[in-house]
């Protein structure tokens, strides 16, 4: 038995096809959930959209894949990731994320649903769905390679997990505006729909490919003599009391606060990144653009694959992790800074979009492998969701403020009022970004006066 459990646990081959098993899902979230970020500049023209959606109502629909996680969906599927343990769990909610996808891309399909009136209130609850799945996925996803990697290179994992499935994002803000590409008629259904459809069966090839990881884990389970459940003993089981020992604890409430704010400089900027980039850096050629602007956004995700597993291997080896935390909200204020004031010469949106990408590889780096450090393994599983619960909170919020900014310039054709929207709306993402700032340093500061908490220690050390 003993010689079983080394072959598989200890075996790099084995932890590294597992950890391939995890990503293809995530790849395939983070494509779908981007599918519309370079081409949020047609919701402001709804008149030439058989959809029919203005820029507030993409917000809105934006704004779905975080309700369900809001309103105690992370919580309780947290708890019960603890419980019935990562296989079950994520499979279901693997399995929720494909559901969710589908009922948006039908119903962005149908003409009769569009014509209806009833278009944006379905594919709403199916992002709330997909996005309830992708996050409680996430965290199952998390959890599993903080198992097969505990003791070893924990941190690079995630950075390098964190880098491929933002290919997915990559992969989507490239492949959209050539999906969509405007037709003389406009943008009709079976246009706007092309990347729900490629997303769609991305989600279905992810779903394949995590019941590999099931079977997988199983086996790890079998050898070893564990069980991907984490109550072992009685004093052990969870208690819902345990959420608000969680939630007492200020060095996982600071990490917590860190993450939506910080993350919300990002994604919520991400949805609606043509739409503020177009105007800004693209005044003297508006209609020819879109492909450009789109090209810029795409360096985060590209940006993140190259320094996520970088900056993850150094937390590693040398540690340091909140001060990646402080340097890297520093560079997402700055980029956002650059973005709304910078001259509109567009070598200035690469700038800053540049600087916005290294910085949203330094932050998980250093924040996601922290979390172990400070929660208990038995509540690791809720520990995750609860982060993400709070994450989603902004998530849901942010693009709701800045779909009803850009909803105000909405089929104006005045470039000086369209790139004063763009700035009114990076007023939002620069608040965001000092915030963040002001928590990072916090946490900096808590955890010098606590150093048995070793979160600024190499996660190398045994």
């Amino acid at each position: 038995m003993t010689n079983a459990v080394k072959s598989l646990k200890e075996s790099k081959s084995a932890c590294w096809i597992a950890w391939a098993c995890l990503v293809v899902p995530m790849f395939a979230s983070y494509f779908f959930d981007d599918m519309f970020s370079t081409i949020s500049h047609i919701f402001q023209n709804p008149d030439i959209l058989d959809l029919g959606w203005n820029s507030q109502d993409y917000g809105f629909y934006a704004g779905g894949y975080s309700f369900l996680c809001v309103w105690g969906g992370l919580i309780v599927c947290g708890m019960l990731l603890d419980k019935w343990g990562v296989r079950v769990t994520g499979s279901i909610f693997v399995g929720l994320m494909a559901v969710g996808a589908a009922l948006v891309y039908v119903t962005i399909s149908s003409k009769s649903i569009v014509d209806s009136g009833y278009s944006l209130t379905i594919a709403y609850v199916g992002c709330m769905l997909f996005g309830l799945g992708s996050e409680i996925a996430g965290v199952a996803v998390t959890r599993s390679i903080a198992k097969w990697f505990k003791g070893k290179s924990m941190a690079l994992a995630m950075g390098l997990q964190l880098a491929i499935a933002r290919l997915g994002t990559a992969a989507a803000l490239l492949l959209s505006p050539i999906l969509v590409a405007e037709s003389e008629a406009g943008y009709p259904l079976n246009v706007t729909n092309r990347p729900a459809f490629f997303g769609l069966c991305l989600l279905m090839l992810g779903a394949v490919v995590w019941g590999i990881f099931v079977a997988m884990d199983a086996k790890f389970d079998k050898q070893a003599g564990t069980t991907d459940k984490v109550e072992t003993a009685e004093e052990d089981k969870f208690k819902f009391s345990d959420i608000f020992k969680i939630l007492g604890n200020k060095h996982y409430l600071l990490i917590s606060l860190l993450c939506v704010f910080f993350y919300c400089c990002i994604i919520s900027f991400k949805k609606f990144a043509t739409a503020i980039l177009i105007p800004r850096f693209g005044a003297d050629d508006v209609e020819n653009f879109a492909q450009t602007a789109s090209l810029m956004v795409s360096m985060i995700p590209f940006f993140t694959v190259v320094f996520t597993p970088l900056f993850g291997t150094l937390v590693d080896k040398i540690g340091k992790a909140t001060t990646w935390m402080i340097t890297g909200s520093v560079m997402v204020f700055a980029a956002h800074i650059i973005i709304a004031f910078a001259p509109g010469d567009p070598i200035w949106g690469y700038v800053g979009i540049a600087i916005l990408g290294v910085g949203y590889s330094l932050v998980p780096a250093a924040m996601w492998p922290s979390v172990p450090k400070i929660v208990p393994e038995k509540n690791l599983g809720t520990a995750y969701s609860l982060i993400y619960w709070i994450q989603n909170m902004g998530m849901m919020t942010v693009p709701i403020f800045v779909g009803k900014i850009l909803a105000k310039v909405d089929g104006v054709t005045d470039v000086a009022l369209l790139e004063n929207a763009a700035i009114n709306a990076e007023y939002i993402f620069i608040g965001l970004g000092v915030v963040a700032i002001t928590v990072s340093l916090l946490l900096f500061f808590s955890s010098k006066k606590n150093p048995q908490l070793k979160l600024d220690v190499p996660n190398n050390q045994k």
